[in-house]
């Protein structure tokens, strides 16, 4: 990293030429690459008391040097967005703002939580703002979804995976069900944080609830539902 950014400061994404060819991608003719160490491993045979047979160990025996390029450098197919839900909210944003009102939770907006988009500290929710509205309603549902779900007794009979896997997929639950793209934002964020179908199948009752909860209150007309979710 100290390398990349003594080079090139304002580098972004970097990969080597055959990691961008793979992405659809081609570095410039004439481009000058980024210098890095990276590190030579080889294989090395020891003996296996327990196991009583010869097995092959990796180690780093060495280092040399290679080269990346930054995004800006490259050409080609447009990169895949990371967590990105698109669209228009609508009324919908400002129906989950005064349903987050309702349940005595402050909002505030703080650009110092970055590179996080949002942040449940229990009774007050913060986010960063500029967030686009697609991305200010998930993101808001999202730690809507903590407060009503963590902040318990429950949340010590959690993992931090099941947390962030139940909040998520509250979030993508409301997202779609009002009609927001939400296109691979929700599984990207699930395995960022080492969720899976295992850990999202296991707390379906919990997450079916509280999006329930939160879409009957944001829903035109409809009154907040009283029935909250388990803390």
């Amino acid at each position: 990293m100290l390398l990349i950014y003594s080079q090139r400061p304002e580098a972004s994404h970097v990969g080597g030429y055959h990691f961008w060819l793979k992405l659809g991608r081609h570095v410039r003719k004439g481009e000058k690459g980024i210098a890095i160490l990276a590190p030579m491993v080889g294989r090395k045979r020891s003996f296996d008391d327990e196991e009583l047979a010869e097995v092959e160990r990796g180690r780093v025996f060495g280092f040399k040097a290679c080269h990346v390029w930054d995004v800006t450098q490259t050409d080609g197919e447009p990169l895949a967005e990371f967590a990105s839900v698109k669209g228009d909210p609508q009324g919908y944003l400002t129906r989950l703002v005064q349903f987050v009102a309702s349940e005595n939770i402050a909002l505030e907006y703080d650009s110092a939580i970055a590179p996080a988009r949002g942040m449940s500290s229990g009774g007050k929710i913060t986010l960063v703002p500029d967030l686009s509205p697609a991305e200010h309603l998930a993101t808001l549902a999202h730690e809507c979804a903590h407060e009503m779900l963590h902040r318990g007794e429950r949340r010590k009979e959690t993992t931090h995976t099941v947390r962030e896997t139940e909040a998520e997929a509250v979030a993508f639950v409301v997202c779609a069900a009002i009609g927001l793209d939400v296109n691979t934002a929700s599984s990207d964020y699930v395995q960022l944080h080492g969720g899976d179908t295992s850990t999202l199948a296991d707390s379906l009752a919990v997450i079916q609830q509280t999006a329930s909860v939160i879409l009957q209150a944001i829903e035109p007309g409809e009154a907040a539902a009283t029935d909250a979710p388990p803390n």
